[in-house]
């Protein structure tokens, strides 16, 4: 049976913004985050080095993407929707076969925690 979980995060800055510090997040929140030529991030993490790419669409809010550390490959649905003068970040991730319930369920609660550094770092930015 596949597992998955939705989480969603306000965040106090219009949809555009947001969605724009989303994408400059990487490079904030891992100090030895780097872009690459073909657009993927390479950082290290408590599990070792890892990589991420979004594949976005500002206009219809999508931040896809996909991140690869030592343990599973993630293909992640994120949205940032509209909530006036505030935004909405929706994201959907689903248990990678590699990783078992309860290492999903770890990585569920360090997910929520990124989620809540990333949202400061957006709101301060503002």
């Amino acid at each position: 049976m596949v597992r998955s979980r939705t989480i969603a995060v306000s965040v106090k800055r219009k949809t555009g913004d947001t969605f724009d510090a989303i994408l400059n997040c990487p490079q904030k929140m891992m100090p030895d985050a780097t872009m690459n030529n073909d657009g993927w991030w390479s950082f290290s993490t408590p599990r070792g080095k890892a990589r991420l790419k979004f594949k976005e669409n500002k206009s219809l809010g999508i931040l896809d993407h996909m991140f690869i550390d030592a343990e599973a490959v993630w293909n992640n649905s994120m949205r940032v929707i509209s909530r006036g003068d505030e935004s909405e970040i929706i994201i959907t991730l689903i248990k990678p076969r590699e990783l078992t319930d309860e290492q999903f369920n770890e990585r569920m609660v360090e997910i929520e925690q990124t989620l809540g550094n990333m949202k400061k770092i957006i709101e301060l930015d503002a």
